[in-house]
């Protein structure tokens, strides 16, 4: 567990000196709030308060925080990092708990900021926030499987982009095309819009969507690391 925590304390440094990083953290939050602000409030009830924060939150959590955690591990093996943590006695899974820790850390940092301006009540909120990192954790596995597939930060980015194209803008497509939300309802990113967007509606259905996905993606993950471990 210290090795775990060496770890996240080293990721969380790389992050806040990785400008571009810091902008995706930034950019999907701020966005929100200008169109939230700017469109949807004046518009008087023609669209949902709600329509903006569920939109850029499937985005963010659908395509930022995996990208983040591939690019996290694909840039330590080529600065040679991962190999010197390695030889220094930090076990892979650790190294996985670290960064993984770090981008849900992070990454609820702005899910909070998210829930905060679509005017929930407590008991909203609360649900906002147990769906959401629900989808974290399903993107941080689902970064985890990429970073182990990928052998460099060129092919890391190439595979876990268009992936997380998907997963992060499906739930806005499926918003104009029913047939696009019916194909993508089995995915986590979907279930956690749809739950945003109806925030009061039962979301016992939704939770268990997601929690399958993480079960799948854990699974996905835990072959992945028995037949490759965590190269150096």
């Amino acid at each position: 567990m210290n090795n775990a925590r060496a770890v996240f304390v080293k990721q969380l440094r790389d992050i806040v000196k990785n400008k571009a990083v810091l902008l995706q953290y930034l950019v999907m939050p701020v966005m929100a709030l200008a169109l939230t602000q700017l469109v949807a409030k004046p518009s008087g009830g023609a669209i949902p308060v709600t329509m903006f924060v569920s939109m850029f939150t499937a985005i963010f959590v659908g395509m930022v925080m995996p990208a983040a955690t591939t690019g996290a591990i694909a840039e330590d093996r080529e600065r040679g990092s991962l190999r010197f943590l390695v030889m220094a006695g930090v076990k892979p899974v650790d190294y996985l708990l670290g960064v993984g820790g770090v981008i849900l850390a992070t990454g609820t940092v702005v899910l909070v900021a998210f829930g905060l301006m679509g005017g929930l009540t407590p008991s909203q909120f609360g649900r906002f926030i147990v769906m959401t990192l629900g989808g974290g954790v399903a993107s941080v596995l689902l970064g985890a499987v990429v970073g182990l597939l990928a052998g460099n930060q060129q092919a890391a980015t190439a595979v876990v982009m268009p992936i997380s194209l998907v997963f992060g803008f499906g739930p806005m497509i499926a918003m104009f095309n029913v047939t696009t939300g019916k194909l993508l309802a089995p995915f986590y990113t979907m279930q956690m819009s749809a739950t945003i967007s109806n925030i009061d509606a039962p979301m016992g259905k939704s939770a268990l969507i997601v929690l399958a996905n993480i079960v799948v993606l854990l699974g996905l993950f835990v072959l992945d690391y028995k037949k490759r471990g965590l190269r150096a």
